[in-house]
């Protein structure tokens, strides 16, 4: 079965690494993939090439379609004759639905919205427009997946059919992902911290949604009730070079408590080297770095935004949304209780059992293995 994916774009992003792993994953021998991205090769790119992927880029610039570019795509739909189409993101989903239009035939659509509409005033004009045009065609797909349950529900208030639903939540490599005392002596060491020092992260790129002046303002609370802790944060944009963070750092009187790490690529060694994980954003769709540190075997405290209750579960605690007093008291709680070490375990087993990559990846394949026998 040849799968095509249409992307947006091949940037470093939730999207692109979900379809990166299914890529990575899914059975070879059953599925074809191709992958055409409608603005450049990305971040991504060349990691998709390396792993066998035919991958053809357009250059559209960002909200600027061109003749040229929709030409092009007719071209390449027509050479590559798809039995499936899959779009990730919304003018990915589009250029999908449009597809099928250049093939002349019935092809399934499946479209894959990976975000929450919380907070859509940041978004670019240009996606707020498509995500609203989305409603009308939504209805001519095979199947819409989500990747959380809130996501499906906001979509769905502004028009989307919901009886195209499906929900598939991102999948997490637990072989790269795991506990790791090497990993948490070697961050220790490069970041002379002592060994019986608490450490609590945040790996976010700073974003208004991730809300790093919450996590900074909980710092500060627990940091006066607790000499022995510090704290790591990793994300683009997360250093001092970025004068919010600096700001929030010399506000909060956190010089010489909190490392900042900016962009890195280590993420599994450093969610492994933290004693509790931390997603303190106050819009979320479905976190990856909480199942990420999950299945290392780190308790996460996060907020009850999007789907990240559901994905703690029992395994950690949930507070409110810009509340950095629940926050730091949750922190508090879990520093304090001699069950961390077991809530670090379920929380792994809870990954393994419901969210390893291996059994997402199956259920994609499933999903397309259905949708082509409702029309053969």
């Amino acid at each position: 079965m040849r799968v095509l994916h249409i992307i947006t774009n091949l940037t470093m992003g939730g999207a692109e690494m979900m379809l990166y792993k299914l890529l990575q994953t899914t059975n070879r021998d059953r599925f074809e993939f191709v992958v055409i991205s409608l603005s450049g090769e990305g971040t991504f790119g060349e990691l998709f090439k390396k792993a066998g992927v035919s991958l053809h880029s357009l250059g559209m610039k960002a909200g600027k379609p061109s003749v040229k570019a929709v030409w092009r795509l007719r071209h390449l739909i027509r050479s590559i004759k798809p039995d499936l189409i899959q779009g990730w993101l919304p003018h990915g989903n589009i250029a999908a639905s449009l597809s099928r239009v250049f093939l002349g035939k019935q092809v399934p659509i499946l479209w894959n919205i990976r975000h929450a509409l919380y907070n859509v005033q940041h978004y670019k004009k240009s996606t707020v427009k498509i995500i609203k045009i989305g409603a009308m065609p939504s209805k001519r797909t095979a199947k819409i997946i989500y990747n959380s349950r809130i996501s499906a529900q906001q979509h769905q208030a502004i028009g989307y059919a919901a009886n195209k639903t499906v929900i598939i939540p991102n999948g997490f490599d637990t072989q790269q992902f795991q506990p790791s005392q090497a990993a948490r002596e070697k961050l220790r060491n490069t970041l002379q911290i002592p060994e019986n020092t608490f450490l609590i992260g945040l790996i976010a790129r700073y974003h208004p949604d991730k809300d790093h002046a919450n996590f900074f303002k909980a710092a500060a609370r627990l940091t006066k009730a607790h000499e022995n802790v510090q704290f790591v944060l990793a994300g683009r944009d997360v250093e001092l070079s970025n004068p919010v963070i600096a700001e929030l750092v010399q506000q909060q009187k956190l010089a010489g408590r909190v490392h900042l790490l900016g962009d890195r690529r280590d993420i599994s060694d450093l969610t492994a080297a933290l004693d509790i994980a931390t997603s303190s954003s106050y819009t979320e769709s479905f976190p990856n770095t909480v199942g990420e540190a999950m299945a290392c075997g780190v308790p996460c405290v996060v907020t009850d935004v999007g789907d990240s209750a559901w994905l703690v579960s029992e395994t950690g605690k949930v507070v409110p949304p810009r509340d950095s007093e629940a926050l730091a008291q949750a922190w508090m709680t879990l520093m304090g209780t001699e069950q961390r070490k077991h809530l670090g375990e379920a929380a792994r087993q809870r990954v393994m059992d419901n969210f390893s990559l291996t059994t997402i990846t199956r259920q994609y394949e499933q999903l397309y293995e259905q949708t082509i026998r409702l029309i053969t």
